[in-house]
């Protein structure tokens, strides 16, 4: 709400007392003069940043209540001139002292209402509340302003919800991540990879290139926002930050970036030059801020395009956040309102199968508000979003929120990170780490390196995601050691539901994804020319293990060598196939159809345990199980053959089982031995 003027208030005679010079409460000439001076001089004398100058007018109110410290209009106009230079404590001092000499300013209460909004935005919750409550005294019968009176509802809500939540504070003991990220320079916007290794971050630099503005402030005068990268040693230390290639850092502003889980693609926003036009050295964009995306390959970064699709608009858009499967973009988008102020709030956009971006929606009321939403995270584990807000209950300015998405796929109605994360003041762009354990925020506290510096705290127990760790490793083909850029999915195997789709780094062959833990995969990686590759693994990780990693040797296709279906599964001493059977099931109907050639034998194997006619016969049941839902998608029954081999080929040998020293390693041979396979035939 924007709070009518006590300037304009004086002017209309609101506060019942006589505009004429006559009517003033006091009769020094030289103290009138001086008001009256005040009254015109921000309007008629402009900053070097070509603002009003309210602080020259405040200094002659200085002057009229020198001459007489009961003119309490001076007061009044002193405090309305310093909470428009944003000196909220001053302006408190300037409201309380004219209502100590005239506590009946306004019949309406209306200056109890200004002074309570103050207390309230300064952290003086206490204070706020008695004043507002006051107003509201006033107010309760017959409002002579709806308006104002309805905010105030809103301001006593969010006073009384403060004392609460700074009565229950809880540990909180930020520490800088050190010189080799922080500087005397500005730093901020945050974003860090799955492992925890590498930190992206945004640098407000001192360039010569930049022209200089006349009007523009003096702090950002040839100054422009680059990116720079720091990665952790063995350690855990942070090293020396370099700065992005100049194919990603320009002349022109580049930040917010969002990095994936692999660290191998990267969002940002770049915004035009004076002109609205320039983004950079063959960078176009649609309007105002736009998104760029750029990928990794090895070393190397590729130009930066416009995000293809439709997310981008002629309006603002900043601050992306991209889900760890990549499918998803979290984001602000400001758009100018009649009155000309800027109204953001949080849009979501899907990637597309063609590889575009959707239009994006506005996320939920019970998320966005009327008032501005100003920073999103979605959290690896694709489940907890960060944000900040103005428009929820808080302690002042913008707070920090959590929302957790509900089983009917609805965002749940936000929490608020409590004191003392959140203060009066803005607090924004909070990075949580994947295991949920710290959390990155800039500050410009005391300590620091200079200006905004990156710091980190333990997350708070009730505050924290579902624990993410990250798989990762390489695929190279098994015969030459070349690394392969080999595409890969990860199932979850009881909702059958693709939780990752990626592809290996084309000239390493390494990938990094991110995976919720206490859940059991399916992994299938496809390469053309060569037999699908297939694991399942449970992400219940130890105490001390931070990641699963495996490396994946794929097999050319002219190999005869048996490939195990990692992911067919039967119940004991049984061949029909269990549901989570189907996403294995589904990549081999997918090989058998890319290479119509092929043709299989389909073996199932059983352990030496048990009976051993009884053992061929299941295994060869198993095998016709396989066979009989591949030619019920369709694939020729003569492109397939079902063997039994029972127990007679054993990856772990009787003697080697019988020789092992605990049951559970024992059990767990003797499970490689209980598998199915296929292996090419013919083609």
């Amino acid at each position: 709400m924007k709070k009518t003027g006590v300037l304009l208030l004086l002017l209309s005679c609101f506060f019942q007392f006589a505009c004429a010079q006559m009517n003033y409460s006091t009769k020094d000439k030289k103290a009138i003069k001086y008001f009256e001076e005040a009254m015109q001089y921000p309007k008629n004398n402009l900053t070097k940043y070509m603002r009003p100058d309210y602080d020259g007018g405040i200094k002659l109110l200085e002057s009229a209540v020198a001459r007489d410290d009961k003119f309490w209009e001076a007061y009044m106009l002193a405090a309305e001139y310093a909470e428009y230079a944003r000196h909220n404590e001053q302006a408190i001092d300037y409201y309380k002292k004219a209502l100590a000499i005239n506590p009946n300013i306004s019949p309406s209460g209306a200056t109890f209402f200004f002074l309570g909004n103050l207390e309230y935005k300064t952290g003086r919750y206490e204070d706020g509340l008695r004043s507002i409550q006051t107003y509201q005294k006033i107010n309760q019968r017959n409002p002579a302003n709806p308006k104002l009176y309805a905010e105030s509802e809103k301001i006593r809500r969010n006073l009384e919800y403060s004392i609460k939540l700074k009565s229950n504070p809880y540990k909180f003991e930020p520490k800088n991540v050190g010189p080799g990220v922080n500087t005397k320079d500005p730093e901020y916007f945050p974003t860090i990879t799955v492992d925890g290794k590498t930190l992206l971050f945004t640098r407000r630099i001192y360039d010569p290139r930049v022209k200089i503005v006349t009007n523009q402030i003096e702090d950002l005068k040839q100054r422009q926002e680059d990116f720079y990268v720091s990665t952790r040693d063995e350690k855990g230390i942070f090293q020396t930050a370099v700065p992005m290639p100049s194919n990603i850092n320009t002349v022109n502003n580049e930040g917010a970036p969002t990095i994936g889980p692999d660290g191998r693609t990267l969002i940002f926003v770049a915004c035009p030059d004076a002109t609205g036009t320039h983004y950079g050295d063959n960078r176009f964009g649609k309007g105002s801020c736009d998104f760029f995306v750029t990928k990794k390959l090895g070393n190397k970064w590729t130009d930066p395009v416009n995000l293809p699709g439709r997310t981008n608009t002629t309006a603002w858009e900043s601050q992306p956040s991209l889900s760890s499967d990549g499918k998803t973009l979290y984001f602000i988008r400001g758009m100018r309102t009649e009155s000309g102020t800027m109204n953001t709030d949080i849009y979501v956009s899907y990637l597309q199968e063609d590889g575009n971006w959707s239009v994006a929606k506005a996320l939920p009321p019970n998320i966005n508000t009327p008032e501005s939403e100003e920073s999103v995270l979605i959290h690896p584990d694709g489940k907890t979003l960060y944000f900040a807000s103005r428009g929820h209950l808080g302690l002042g300015g913008s707070d920090l929120f959590m929302s957790r998405l509900q089983e009917d796929g609805t965002w749940g109605d936000p929490v608020n990170l409590g004191y003392p994360i959140n203060t009066h003041a803005d607090e924004n762009s909070l990075l949580v780490s994947a295991d949920g354990e710290i959390a990155f925020f800039a500050s410009d506290r005391e300590g620091g390196y200079g200006d905004l510096d990156i710091y980190y705290f333990e997350m708070p127990e009730n505050f924290k995601p579902t624990k993410t760790t990250y798989f990762e490793g390489l695929v190279y083909d098994i015969n030459t050691n070349a690394p392969l850029n080999g595409k890969f999915y990860l199932y979850d195997l009881k909702t059958k539901k693709e939780i990752v789709r990626s592809q290996a780094d084309p000239v390493s062959g390494e990938f990094l994804v991110s995976l919720p833990t206490n859940a059991s995969y399916a992994l299938s990686v496809e390469m053309e020319g060569y037999l699908n590759f297939s694991k399942n693994f449970d992400m219940q990780l130890k105490d001390d293990q931070e990641s699963y990693k495996m490396n994946i040797p794929m097999i050319p296709i002219t190999t005869s060598a048996p490939i195990v279906l990692e992911n067919i599964f039967f119940d004991l001493n049984k061949a029909d196939l269990l549901p989570e059977s189907q996403v294995e099931l589904n990549k081999l109907y997918e090989f058998l159809t890319k290479n119509p050639s092929v043709k299989i034998e389909i073996s199932g194997h059983t352990d030496f345990r048990g009976d051993t006619k009884l053992n061929q016969e299941l295994s060869q049941n198993r095998a016709n199980s396989v066979v009989t839902y591949l030619v019920s998608r369709g694939i020729d029954k003569n492109r397939l053959e079902a063997k039994g081999y029972g127990s007679t080929q054993p990856k772990i040998a009787k003697e080697q089982i019988e020789a092992m020293s605990s049951n559970e390693e024992k059990e767990k041979a003797h499970q490689l031995n209980r598998r199915t396979e296929y292996k090419i035939i013919g083609k």
